[in-house]
């Protein structure tokens, strides 16, 4: 801890509080940061807003007066203020191609976009540790070079080509799952969890990869470690000895290598949402840039830097508690 001076006594400032005041202010350096880039790309993008919205065809005065309403003609600086402004009252402003909200936007969408994310890292998470315990256990053999293989090729194979052949196989000559589409749960769980299979495994196949590679690899440095040896001539089962020791020190990179592919399976959802049809986060993001949706999209990447940021933070402080844990 650390003195801190208040009143002419000294008090001690807890280490984790100061931790997680640096932290939280990090966190907001980087979500300001984000939101000034964007806004920044965005009007460097080529095209205008007004034009976009009216068409070709419009008069200088109608192009004019859109401009004039959405505050497109106001500097930069003053057009960002303004936005931050909205934004500490909770506004994150409209749609300029609607009159929707870009709050109520996000709201009906996000719950989508997550869904599909969590149906990817279960699938990769139920597919990785297993084949990363496995692969480790028998380094060398044919086991390990099957599974090494198959990481190489699921980190390789893109997303929209996984996604062709489940929708081929699975979908239109079975007829087991569908297509396309989602469905929300208030249609019913089963309907719902069925149209997550196909986008939950294509876009969960590079991070089951990712995190099998990565937990192979950490997996095999902890089982040559003295303590394991240790836990072994005292009567252990290789078992034991895996999932009670060993995977307590691997644990730390695979948290890690988790909490990374979290962020990239919310950029990959972009492609998968295509793919699949579902209206989420990443089908409104392509439609918003290419309109050209400056509200809609600052909208967007705000919130999905917050999501980014508060997943690193759970992780930091996973890791920092297995870390305390951990060793043995």
């Amino acid at each position: 801890m650390e003195p801190l001076v208040a009143g002419g006594s000294t008090l001690r400032l807890p280490r984790s509080l100061k931790r997680v005041m640096r932290v939280t202010f990090g966190s907001v350096v980087v979500l300001l940061s984000v939101s000034v880039v964007t806004f920044l790309l965005l009007h460097l993008m080529p095209g205008d807003p007004a034009i976009a919205i009216l068409g070709e065809d419009a008069t200088a005065d109608r192009l004019e007066a859109v401009r004039d309403r959405l505050g497109l003609d106001e500097p930069l600086p003053a057009q960002f203020g303004q936005w931050l402004a909205n934004l500490a009252r909770g506004d994150l402003g409209q749609s300029l191609f609607s009159s929707q909200t870009v709050m109520t936007a996000l709201s009906t969408r996000l719950p989508v976009t997550i869904s599909v994310t969590l149906a990817a890292l279960a699938f990769a998470l139920a597919v990785s540790i297993p084949a990363g315990v496995i692969a480790a256990t028998h380094p060398g053999g044919w086991i390990d070079r099957a599974v090494s293989l198959g990481a190489a090729g699921g980190v390789a194979l893109p997303s929209y080509f996984i996604g062709s052949l489940l929708i081929v196989f699975l979908a239109l000559k079975t007829d087991l799952l569908p297509a396309t589409g989602y469905s929300p749960p208030s249609d019913g769980l089963g309907a719902w969890a069925l149209g997550l299979v196909l986008p939950g495994i294509t876009l969960g196949v590079a991070a089951a990869a990712e995190i099998t590679r990565q937990l192979r690899g950490a997996l095999r440095d902890v089982l040559r470690t003295d303590y394991i040896r240790t836990a072994r001539a005292a009567g252990n089962s290789p078992r034991v000895v895996v999932w009670k020791y060993a995977m307590k020190n691997a644990a730390v990179p695979l948290v890690t290598v988790v909490g990374f592919q979290i962020a990239a399976l919310l950029s990959g959802s972009v492609i998968v949402e295509q793919i699949f049809g579902i209206p989420g986060l990443g089908s409104l993001a392509v439609t918003s840039v290419l309109q050209r949706d400056i509200p809609m999209v600052q909208g967007l990447v705000l919130v999905t830097a917050t999501i980014v940021v508060i997943t690193n933070l759970l992780v930091d402080t996973a890791v920092s508690v297995l870390n305390v844990k951990g060793r043995v």
